[in-house]
């Protein structure tokens, strides 16, 4: 078997071009290391993070290094707390006391996820368990106490009060 041999310009632009054409193929797939080769990187987009029915929903905004949270009262009841990554770092939230502790997942700046979590009568201290960061401050505690509260602002244990006078009358 012989191998064919390349004659004249004309083939050997034919030849040039298809290697190029490779080589572009082959940069465009990258190089299988997950990283990028522009430097750049577009933020996924922020996730909507919606309460369960029957939840009160909470704001935790996550800064560098601090916890802000939209109410400081609580009564026990289900709770949906929306952490949102307003810093220049990856944050969680971790709520720990009475009811356990429980854990949202880990968020990047200008992200955000929801916690839901039901919180009994108690102490609880809430703060952020990624790489250090409650030492660094970013923490907070609430203290749950009271009867239960519904979405409507009323005790959904309390009966309603009569509507007849009592008599039949």
């Amino acid at each position: 078997m012989t191998t064919p041999r390349i004659r004249g310009p004309r083939s050997r632009a034919l030849l040039a071009l298809s290697a190029a054409s490779l080589a572009g193929l082959l940069a465009a797939c990258g190089g299988g290391d997950g990283g990028s080769s522009s430097g750049t990187t577009t933020p996924p987009p922020a996730q909507k993070s919606t309460a369960p029915a029957g939840a009160t929903r909470v704001t935790a905004d996550l800064a560098d290094f601090r916890i802000t949270l939209s109410q400081q009262t609580f009564t026990p009841g289900t709770y949906a707390f929306v952490a949102r990554n307003t810093g220049h770092h990856e944050h969680a939230l971790e709520i720990e006391g009475p009811g356990g502790e429980n854990r949202s997942s880990t968020v990047s700046p200008g992200e955000s996820t929801t916690l839901t979590v039901t919180l009994k009568d108690g102490k609880y201290e809430i703060y952020c368990p990624v790489d250090g960061h409650k030492d660094l401050g970013m923490k907070t505690a609430i203290t749950v106490a009271g009867a239960p509260v519904d979405k409507t602002g009323t005790n959904p244990a309390t009966p309603a009060p009569p509507t007849s006078p009592g008599n039949g009358y």
